[in-house]
């Protein structure tokens, strides 16, 4: 599956509509937020179809994954979209991470965790808010929202310390790009490892670089730590075809 698919889920009470991008979207949030009640809904659809007195519309299929057959389960789904719930104990497994890469179908996570097995966007992270946009109706109107969007620095950042997740390419790149200035650039050696490199670094300005489209899992560890150090930032450029 390639492209984006917007997603209508609906029933007397409440209402949802969003748009997903990518093979994972992740969706976060306290409780008695809508996460699990929207995840419900596409099951109860799925089940019962239009007798369930629930409204989807959607290009492709949608599906939920759970419980503990849900390899069995997932060798049968096929370019669709899967929505799994936080309470699956099968969500942070190297297993089910394995199964999703070899996988053309996209999936929707609840979770409040991280999930460092798998790959995803910090773009592909969102929230579940309630809008007024039919505040008129009896109806509750749900949309989802960028967790961690896209900021613009006005001050300019004059970092002593560099942190790359890296220890290839984009290391040796900001090494050069580093040249004779006084700047120390330093490799994480993966995006598992950033949040200590960034714990363990000086008490100076530090720019943490990483992949945006992988970096997903670590954003609220190194974001709180990042809140704590003064006049540091991250930056997260996506690579080609991530």
């Amino acid at each position: 599956m390639k492209g984006s698919y917007e997603i209508t889920v609906a029933n007397a009470k409440v209402r949802y509509e969003f748009t997903i991008r990518r093979n994972i979207t992740v969706i976060k949030g306290d409780s008695a937020t809508g996460k699990t009640t929207l995840v419900e809904m596409v099951r109860e659809y799925y089940e019962s179809g239009e007798d369930s007195g629930i409204e989807l519309r959607c290009d492709k299929e949608c599906r939920v994954l759970a419980g503990r057959d849900w390899k069995r389960l997932m060798e049968g789904i096929r370019e669709s979209i899967v929505f799994i719930d936080e309470d699956n104990a099968f969500l942070p497994t190297k297993e089910f991470a394995e199964a999703v890469r070899e996988s053309d179908n996209y999936y929707v996570i609840v979770t409040r965790e991280g999930l460092p097995n798998l790959p995803y966007s910090v773009e592909e992270i969102y929230g579940i808010r309630e809008s007024g946009k039919y505040a008129s109706l009896k109806q509750t109107y749900n949309e989802l929202f960028h967790i961690y969007g896209r900021e613009e620095y006005t001050k300019p950042l004059k970092p002593a310390y560099i942190i790359v997740e890296d220890s290839n390419s984009g290391y040796e790149f900001f090494s050069g790009v580093a040249g004779e200035s006084h700047l120390k650039v330093t490799s994480a050696g993966g995006k598992s490892n950033v949040f200590s490199k960034v714990l363990d670094s000086p008490e100076v300005p530090v720019l943490i670089i990483a992949d945006g489209a992988a970096f997903g899992s670590e954003m609220d560890w190194v974001m709180k730590l990042i809140h704590k150090k003064r006049r540091s930032a991250l930056y997260l450029p996506e690579r080609s075809g991530g």
